[in-house]
């Protein structure tokens, strides 16, 4: 969940995010917006209890999700059997563009939606803060720019896409000692992460999207930090400041 003055962004929905965000005491009625990559499970699995808990919660207004074409046809299969009762408007926002697009504007922040390189279609999402005009005229006041990088394989243009954000969330599934299976599957690896980090000029990089066989969790960062050295391995419940850098 990113949190732009008090305004909550959700990026992918897996199983548990109801929990987490319970736990995390993030407001589920805040949320201004869902951001989908892709359709696996991993991703989207928690979407459907999270949309019920917003009608009960009594959420107001229209909700904005923005997902790969395939999403539409899973939404429209749940709102067929559930819709009547939640009580607020979905608007499904398909995504399919090849190269950067922004598809979502509001008073705080500005999303750019682009492709991933997966097995099927995948979407990455950059967040730039649109500056108040109470920062007007301010020199020293730096926005935050935020992009978010699921399941891809490395390729070039990827960096350029990013470039210049003052935070990145790249998956790093994979140690770079399995580089093959990483990109037989269309991950990344630890250095494939750094390398788009050092290339696009971040501030900083988080990395996640663990493989099952990652147990020495040192080692795997330190893979990052000696291309990237300012690397985070991210876990469940971590809050990161992404003015603080």
């Amino acid at each position: 969940m990113l949190t732009v003055h008090g305004r909550g962004f959700l990026i992918d929905c897996g199983e548990g995010t109801q929990q987490q965000m319970r736990r995390c005491r993030l407001s589920f009625c805040k949320t201004e917006a869902v951001f989908i990559s892709h359709i696996h499970g991993d991703h989207v699995f928690g979407l459907f209890g999270f949309l019920n808990s917003l009608g009960m919660f009594g959420y107001g207004g229209k909700l904005d999700i923005y997902g790969p074409n395939a999403l539409g046809g899973i939404l429209k299969c749940y709102l067929a059997y559930w819709g009547e009762w939640l009580g607020y408007e979905i608007a499904f926002h398909p995504l399919a563009m090849k190269e950067p697009e922004v598809v979502h504007v509001s008073k705080w922040v500005e999303v750019q939606a682009f492709p991933l390189r997966h097995k099927i279609d995948c979407f990455g999402f950059r967040f730039d803060e649109r500056v108040a005009s109470r920062h007007a005229g301010d020199a020293d006041y730096r926005p935050f720019s935020y992009a978010y990088c699921s399941d891809t394989m490395p390729f070039e243009d990827l960096s350029l896409w990013v470039k210049g954000v003052s935070t990145l969330y790249h998956e790093a599934t994979y140690p770079v000692a399995m580089a093959e299976k990483a990109h037989g599957y269309y991950h990344s690896t630890t250095e494939d992460a750094a390398r788009c980090a050092l290339a696009a000029g971040v501030g900083r990089l988080l990395v996640g999207h663990y493989s099952a066989r990652i147990t020495d969790f040192d080692a795997y960062l330190a893979e990052c930090r000696r291309i990237f050295p300012n690397t985070f391995a991210t876990r469940d419940g971590d809050n990161y400041d992404l003015t603080a850098l």
